[in-house]
């Protein structure tokens, strides 16, 4: 269910000599990415002044074209340049346009800006004037585009190299790039568009795109729909979201089982496991597809031993919280290694960190090495989610609402995940939805949720996806 490729600094390297190899040359690409930029600014400003500001490299370049097709429709387009176009397609492209061309330092501001100067591979910073100058171009200006990444981003992790402004576009040549929607980069692309220059390229990294469910059959049953059992311990309500939660993302059957026996709505059955042993028993019904362990388990000598019971249980797992802070006291991502079933793993940055160490490398780097040293399926949660697979396989999630920060949330995304899981085989594919319903599912309810209203949106969510 990934959807668009996510290429890396060298895939895009890779790309661009595969297509040269194949016919199409630089000079050729360069009109494409700089028509798709000219397209992009023209449905964004119209006809409106513009100044782009332009590097010495092929980003430059791509500006010189966007420049020239923007002054044909009639726009006043004004250059300003770090110098003089250095890669020969740039040169052929500063030589097509007619226009001057001012040098950057001084020029006046336009009401439409496009970040021109540094796109992919850029490694090192700015100077210092130099990101004064383009973020106050970009301030002032009424509508602003940067072609492929706002100037300063490093490609591959989305690290700021320097200070960069927001802008309200960003044109991603070919392809995205991870520093279009991994953080601390993605929140200053704006809404990102991919420019089809007629770039192919391979990745075992994409975006996670909107999952095609289907609806249940006049052959299903509660059980055929997915039966998720859900170890309640210290807190309650927190496996009450995660079993809620399951509910309403598709399984027909949901189980809830701790210390007591609880009050829940009709269609959730509680159980009473008032010991560990008593909850292994339960885990021993044939039906039962997914188990989950960690929204509210507790810490304490108990919930270990009820997380032993879920662990020793051979069923597919979710596992969050509370389960991956009592593990990381223990055997840590090796005793997940060896169960008989992969599991999904959804911890936030602070419990990363606890259970998988100091991990080097982008965010993406670290959910794949985290998945490759537990054997799971990690939901590396956040605002730029990364979902990573023991293959290899890796996704990032589309922008999240920033009002998902909300208590309770990540229960949820463990119950939708369980759900998912336990109509799927593949434990990727199932959190890949996961993460794209819980998104959605917050863009749906708005900036004030709580969990509460987060659980109600998932059936018009899920809705939506048949």
């Amino acid at each position: 269910m990934t959807g668009r490729s996510i290429l890396t600094a060298a895939e895009t390297l890779a790309a661009e000599e595969t297509a040269m190899a194949q016919g199409v040359g630089v000079d050729e690409l360069m009109e494409r990415a700089g028509r798709a930029v000219a397209d992009a600014a023209w449905r964004l400003a119209g006809k409106t002044p513009t100044l782009i500001l332009c590097g010495p490299g092929n980003n430059g370049g791509d500006g010189y074209v966007a420049a020239r097709l923007l002054a044909e429709r009639g726009c006043e387009v004004r250059i300003a340049s770090l110098g003089d176009p250095k890669t020969d397609a740039a040169i052929a492209m500063r030589q097509r346009w007619e226009g001057t061309v001012e040098p950057i330092a001084g020029a006046k501001g336009a009401p439409l800006v496009i970040d021109a100067l540094f796109g992919t591979g850029l490694k090192r910073a700015l100077s210092i004037p130099l990101a004064q100058m383009l973020g106050d171009h970009v301030r002032a200006a009424k509508f602003s585009v940067a072609v492929d990444l706002p100037s300063g981003v490093e490609t591959d992790s989305g690290a700021l190299l320097s200070s960069v402004p927001d802008f309200n576009t960003t044109v991603a040549l070919g392809a995205l790039k991870p520093a279009n929607r991994l953080q601390p980069a993605a929140r200053h692309c704006g809404h990102v568009l991919v420019g089809d220059i007629g770039l192919g390229g391979t990745s075992d990294l994409a975006e996670i795109s909107p999952p095609s469910i289907a609806a249940p059959g006049p052959d299903d049953h509660k059980y055929t729909r997915g039966y998720v059992f859900v170890a309640e311990g210290a807190m309650a309500g927190a496996a009450s979201l995660c079993a809620h939660a399951a509910m309403r993302s598709g399984a027909g059957y949901v189980v809830m089982a701790g210390p007591e026996r609880g009050e829940g709505p009709q269609a959730l059955i509680m159980r009473q496991a008032a010991d560990p042993k008593t909850l292994g028993k339960l885990l021993t019904d044939e039906r039962i597809d997914v188990a989950v362990a960690g929204p509210g388990l507790g810490r304490e000598r108990k919930a270990r031993a009820r997380l032993d019971a879920v662990l020793g249980s051979g069923k597919k797992l979710v596992l969050d919280a509370d389960a991956l802070m009592v593990l990381a006291e223990r055997e840590g991502p090796a005793r997940l290694k060896e169960l008989e079933q992969t599991a999904i793993v959804t911890p936030h940055e602070g419990e990363f960190a606890r259970f998988f160490g100091d991990l080097e490398g982008s965010k993406v780097d670290r959910a794949r090495a985290a998945a490759a040293a537990s054997g799971s399926v990690v939901i590396y949660k956040g605002a730029d989610t990364v979902v990573a697979a023991p293959d290899g396989r890796a996704a990032i999630a589309p922008p999240s609402p920033p009002w998902l920060a909300s208590a309770g949330t990540g229960d949820v995304l463990a119950g939708v995940a369980a759900a998912r899981y336990a109509q799927l085989d593949d434990a990727f594919e199932a959190a890949c939805e996961a993460v794209w319903l819980h998104g959605e599912a917050a863009h749906r309810t708005g900036p004030f949720l709580i969990a509460d209203d987060l659980i109600a949106a998932l059936p018009a969510t899920l809705a939506s996806c048949l």
